[in-house]
This record gives structure tokens, sequence and C-alpha cells, in this order.
């Protein structure tokens, strides 16, 4: 008898346990699996974490009616009823809608190859297409400035041009891609980071560090590369937003976005349209303008087809016409007036993707090819002076990818061989100040990389390119070497290693010709330039803990760059007109070296915080002397040694939120050329630090008879008017004197109707 009863107890229990049901599903976010979502039934104090696949399962549940709650950091929380049967398995296959903030994102920008973000050995931050609407950010380089490590900077008081700063670096530094092509030239670097809509943006992706060096030259600070809308559902939407510049500047924009897929969603094609219209607009009243007049128009679409699994076509195109006048006189053309910058600008790009996937998915082929040109017909001039100019540039990249999926020793690596060819012909001339750069440069690039998974909880990342350059003699070989170590599920350790270069060539900033010292300054670039190099290094820790109703984390980088024969601008004289000349050369080494801290934390979609903030150092071994008459000084120039960002979302419920954002710029020194009125000799001058505070509010109604949305939002940028408040004045100002937030405080109502 005694052991009867036991038997009894456990052939009950077995027996009872046999009537219980289970529930088991995947996790969908835009048809790619969601990894490590929790999946939980609050009623019964049961749940689940699903695996890097999306697959969830929980089990020994009791028949009924139940709600499952299903949330992960990135994506809105879902809820849904459920029948859990007395016995068998219910499946379910549920969809999640991306929030503004996505941590765990498929990216392709850190390897080449499609990756999940908390699984690739390379970091990528992700700035989404919510992440803009959030911060009320209308362009690009609004947006940007909300990323780790990321700086834009305005350098024109007349014309505003713009360069992103990456860890400390310069614009050239960076490699910016549209749609993972290379087409972004120098020439477009100046202003297109402003002309880019976001409303055309899908999503960014970045890498910061010499990582990134896969793509070629110049991504020794990092790679930026931004993924137009791609059509993955029927929805349309136009949207207009109106801005008051200090109450005396109107700023408007309008938007429309359209997508159409068939039935069986192997084909669709998406179109989108940008127009800009924004007043010019004088902060010190003395009749010369701070932000230029700008028109702008843009227009885009992107197609996919897949007659077959294993057969994928993309094709992309967008134009940008824009028209940015700066100076005084705006009612007389821009050669008649006192001090004018004047820029007319068309910009055609088109790029088109074919992959081939086999059956056994162990291979595929990528074949690219990607063009871009740029015509603009260019003013820069003071009292009536000739300073027309002419630039027309043109680029095109193409290239071949082969990835194939090797399982051995227990683990898969996925190897990508290829080889790309890119090709920029510059020409841009100012007949008047004996200014001509005539460019044509060819960059091949042959790069292997193994990408190894060689356990759950390491992978080991290597690669090379080898560059020819038609400035260079020799091939460059540029490796890196990066792996990821996860010691715990919520915990990744990264460390990477890398190499760049930049050849002997005219950059962004060498195209702008800038007032000061009553005339203007050119950049020349010296005939014995020689290529500059980079070690670049980089260790990060991500942790991030999610619960049923809470998620946290934060992410702490180190960096260190050391360039070697690094580019600096020195003075060089002036030319018989009285323009200073300044000289591009080689100034010994420098070093830029610091952290960066990132924290999230996020409860319920309800409240969600993510803030980042950099330190660092930047400086040459040398003095470099950018002024006769100032003594040279070790300290990289408009680099401040301490900048960050936040943004703080409130979502009391889906169709409400408000958010708060902020800009941190830390003080630098800014050089600030003699000859305005009262400023009578060079000078370095210490900015003062910057705090720049927006506030949102965003509401959305369903329109059930017409199913269609109506989104209002309104706000302010810049609440307490951080801006820079002791401009130059007058036609002879030092328009290279700029430093801190791009705006004065801006008042904006919003308005968005569609089917989105």
């Amino acid at each position: 008898m005694r052991k009867i009863i036991p038997l009894l107890l456990c052939s009950y229990f077995l027996s009872a346990s046999a009537q219980n049901g289970v529930l088991s599903g995947k996790i969908f976010e835009k048809g790619q699996p969601v990894a490590f979502a929790l999946c939980a039934i609050v009623s019964l104090n049961a749940a689940a974490t699903a695996d890097e696949k999306g697959n969830f399962s929980l089990k020994g549940l009791p028949e009924g009616h139940y709600e499952l709650n299903v949330t992960c950091l990135g994506y809105f929380p879902h809820r849904q009823q459920v029948s859990i049967p007395k016995s068998g398995t219910l499946t379910v296959n549920i969809e999640l809608e991306e929030a503004p903030f996505s941590l765990n994102t498929v990216v392709v920008s850190g390897t080449r190859t499609d990756r999940r973000r908390l699984d690739n050995p390379v970091a990528v931050n992700v700035l989404t297409s919510g992440s803009f609407q959030v911060t009320q950010s209308n362009t690009l380089s609004e947006g940007l400035c909300f990323l780790p490590g990321l700086r834009m900077e305005t350098d024109c008081q007349t014309c505003n041009y713009t360069q992103l700063r990456m860890n400390g670096l310069g614009g050239s530094y960076s490699q910016i891609l549209i749609d993972n092509r290379p087409v972004f030239t120098p020439l477009m670097s100046l202003y297109s980071l402003e002309q880019i809509p976001a409303s055309q943006i899908e999503r960014v992706e970045v890498v910061k560090g010499g990582g990134s060096v896969l793509y070629g030259a110049n991504a020794i600070a990092g790679t930026v590369n931004v993924l137009t809308k791609m059509p993955t559902k029927n929805e349309w939407s136009i949207a207009g937003n109106t801005a008051i510049i200090d109450g005396q500047s109107s700023d408007h924009f309008f938007n429309g976005n359209a997508s159409i897929i068939n039935e069986e969603k192997t084909a669709g094609i998406s179109f989108f349209t940008s127009h800009r219209n924004r007043e010019a607009y004088d902060n010190s009243g003395d009749g010369f303008s701070e932000l230029p007049q700008l028109r702008n128009n843009s227009f885009g679409f992107k197609a996919n087809l897949k007659p077959s699994p294993q057969h994928k076509l993309q094709l992309n195109g967008w134009s940008i016409n824009e028209f940015r006048r700066g100076g005084n006189a705006f009612d007389l053309p821009a050669d008649q007036a006192d001090q004018s910058e004047e820029r007319s600008q068309q910009v055609w790009i088109g790029g088109a993707d074919y992959q081939f996937t086999p059956k056994n998915g162990k291979t595929s082929l990528n074949t690219y090819l990607a063009a871009q040109q740029t015509t603009r017909r260019h003013y820069t001039g003071i009292d009536h002076a000739d300073g027309w100019g002419n630039t027309n540039s043109k680029t095109w990249t193409g290239g071949v990818q082969i990835n194939r999926k090797l399982d051995y020793w227990g683990g898969q690596n996925a190897l990508t061989v290829g080889i790309e060819h890119q090709h920029d012909d510059t020409f841009d001339e100012i007949e008047a100040y004996n200014y001509l750069i005539d460019q044509v440069t060819d960059l091949t690039g042959l790069f292997l990389q193994s990408d190894w998974d060689i356990t759950q909880k390491f992978t080991l990342l290597s690669g090379i390119r080898l560059n020819k350059h038609n400035f260079l003699d020799n091939l460059v070989a540029t490796p890196r070497l990066s792996a990821l170590f996860k010691p715990f599920k919520n915990l990744q350790l990264r460390a990477g290693w890398a190499q760049g270069f930049r050849a002997p060539q005219a950059f962004e900033t060498d195209m702008h010709i800038a007032f000061a010292g009553g005339g203007v300054s050119i950049i020349q670039v010296s005939p014995l330039l020689k290529p500059e190099g980079s070690n670049s290094y980089s260790f990060s820790l991500d942790f991030n803990r999610p619960s049923a109703n809470h998620i946290y984390g934060f992410t702490l980088d180190a960096f260190r760059t050391r360039l070697l024969d690094a580019f600096v601008l020195e003075e060089n004289g002036s030319d018989t007109a009285g323009n200073i000349l300044l000289l591009r050369k080689n100034g010994g080494n420098s070093t830029v070296q610091g952290l960066t801290f990132e924290a999230r934390f996020n409860y319920d979609q309800k409240a969600q915080l993510e803030m980042g903030l950099t330190l660092q150092t930047a400086n040459f071994d040398n003095p470099v002397a950018w002024s006769a008459e100032v003594p040279g000084s070790r300290k990289f120039l408009r680099t401040p040694d301490r900048y960050g960002f936040f943004t703080l979302i409130i979502l009391p419920e889906k169709k409400l939120n408000s958010s708060f954002s902020g800009v941190y710029t830390g003080k630098m020194m800014v050089p600030h050329f003699g000859g305005a009125p009262g400023v009578g000799h060079d000078a370095l001058f210490r900015s003062p630090e910057f705090m720049e505070l927006n506030a949102k509010v965003n509401y959305r109604l369903h329109l059930h008879s017409m199913e269609t949305d109506l989104e209002f939002s309104a706000g302010v940028q810049s609440i307490f008017d951080a801006y820079q408040s002791d401009f130059d004045n007058g036609k002879y100002r030092d328009s290279n004197y700029i430093y801190g937030p791009a705006r004065p405080r801006t008042v904006f109502l919003a308005v968005k109707f569609g089917v989105f």
C-alpha cells in the first residue's frame, strides 16, 4: 500500500498536467523575428521570454480565456485575448509595432549583412523614423544630434553649411551612405545633411570608430547609413509643419508619402515628396541674415520586386532642388547686395540592387550600381564683387558582394567577399577669386570579412580591405578586428581595432569660401600633401534588463583614434586682392580619445528616457598656427570636450504623447578673424556652453468613418532661446565665427492626415 499511494499521486498529477494547455508562438516585426520579448499572462503569474528567433512557449496553463501581454524594448506593448484549450497547444503569431526607439532591430551597417543589433560584433546605433517625429526633427541634420557621440555643427553665418562631427572628428572623417551606397560626395556634404527631409527616412544606422572601414576611405570616425522608406504595406499620408523662428521668420514644411504593395507582398513601391520654404532670419538686427532663405523641393521613390524567393530587385531614385540665399538685400540680385552667398543646386541620386539567394540559403550574391549628379550656380561676394561660380559633380559606385555561411566547430561563419569601385568627378570654379577645384578620384576596393559565431557567447569579426586610390602609387590595406562576448543574456562586451586612411584630396570644407577680414578666405590644398593614416580602438559594455513592466539599460563606450600625418589648416598669407589663403597640409600626429555613456529606461511603454554624454580630448602632438597673429594651439578647434543629449517620452495612452528633448554643447575654442566692427585682431575665443531644450505634444485621432488617422502636434524648440549672442555685424563679418545651436527659440504647429 505504501508503494501504491505515491504511484497514484504521481499518476494524478501527471494526468492533471496532461489536461493543461500550452500557448506557443512567434514574435515578429515587419516580417522579422523579435528576440527576447517578454510574453506573460499576468492573471496566471505565467511568463516566458522569447528566444533569439522570436519563439516562445508557456506550458501547464489551465483551460480558460486570458489576456496575453507581450512587451519588448523598442516596441509598443501588445495585448490580445487567448483561449487556452483543456489540452493541446494553441499557436499564435504576434506582430509588434515599433515604438520611437528600438533596441534590437535588424541592422546591416556593421557587417554589410543583416544582423540583430544586440548580436552584432560591431556596435550600431539606430535612429528610427519615430525618433525624428518625437524630436520634431524635420531634416537629417536635425535628428543626428540625438545619437551618442554625434554632434551637428553649423560652420557659416551666411550660408549655414553644416558638418557632422563623430567622436570629435570633423565631417570629412565620416562616410555617409545612402541606402548602403557611398554616393554622398564632399560637395553634397556641405548642405545635403540639411536638405534630406526626415519624411523620406526609414531609419539611420551609425557605426562609430574605425570598425566601419570595410566601406572604404574616409570612414575613420565612422559610417552613417541613411535608409530611405521601404514599401511594407499600403499606406499614405500628407503632413504640414509651420514654425515661427524667434517671432519674426516663418519656416514651412509640406511632406507627402505613399506606399503600395501587392497581395502576395512580392512587389511594392513607395513615393515621397517634400517642400520647404524658410524666410531669412536676422538675429542681431544689422540687416544681415544668421539663417539663410531656403526653398527646397525633394521627390523620390523606392521599389521592390521579388518574383521568387531566390531573386530580389530593388530600385531607388530621388532628387533635391534647393535655392539658398544669405546676406542682405534679398530683393536684389546676389551680386548687388553688400554681402551675399547664393546657391542654386540640383541633386539627382539613383541606384539598383539585385540579390540572388539559392534555395539552400547558404549563399547569396549581391550586385549594385548607384550614381549621383550635382549641378549648382553659386555666388560669394562683398560690395558687388563678381563672385559667381559653377559646380558640376558626378559620382557612381558599383560592386559585387558574395556571402557564404559555413558551419564548423560547432559555430557558424558568414564569409563576405566583394569588390567595388567608386568614381567621383568634381569641378568647382570662381574665376574672380582664382579658385578652382578640378578633381577626379577613383577608388577600387577588394574586401574580405569573416563573421564567425564561434559559440553562442562569442563572436569574432575580422576583415581587410585592399584600396587602390588614383592619388596614391601603392595599395593601402585597412584591416579591422572586432569581438563580441556575451557572458550573460543581458550583457554584451565588444572590443575593436581598425586602420584607416584619407587620400590627399580636397574635402567638403575646401569647397566653402568664407567671409573674413573684409574679404574672403580660400582653402588651398598643398601639392606636398601626403595621405593621412589612422589607428582606431574601441571597447564597449552594453547592459539591458527587461521585466514584465519595465526595461532599463546602459552602454559605456571607450574610444581612441590616433591620426598619423593629420591634415591641418594653417594661414598662408593673402592674394593680390587681400583675401586670406589657408593651406591644407600635414601637421604631424594627433589623438582623439574619450568615453560615451548612454542610459535608457522604459516603463511599460508609458514613459521612456534615453540619454547620452560624451567626454573627450582632441589634441595635436604639435601646435597648429591657424592665424599669423595668434600662437599655435595643440587643441582641436570647434571641438568641445563635453556634449550630449536626452529624450523623454510620456505616453499616457497610445494616441496621446508628449516629449521633452535636449542637446548639450560644452565649451570649445573658436577661431575669430578680425575685420568686423569692433574686432581689430584675430583671436581664439572660448565659447559658453549651451543646453537646448525642446517640448512637444502629439495627439492622434482615428476617423472611423473614413478609416484614416488625423494627428496634431505642437511645441517649442529651444525653449530658453539657447543661441549665440555675439555674432559679428555688418558686411565685413567673419562668417565662420558661429557656434552653438543651429536656431533660436522656435514655435511650431504640425498636422498629419492619412493611413499610416
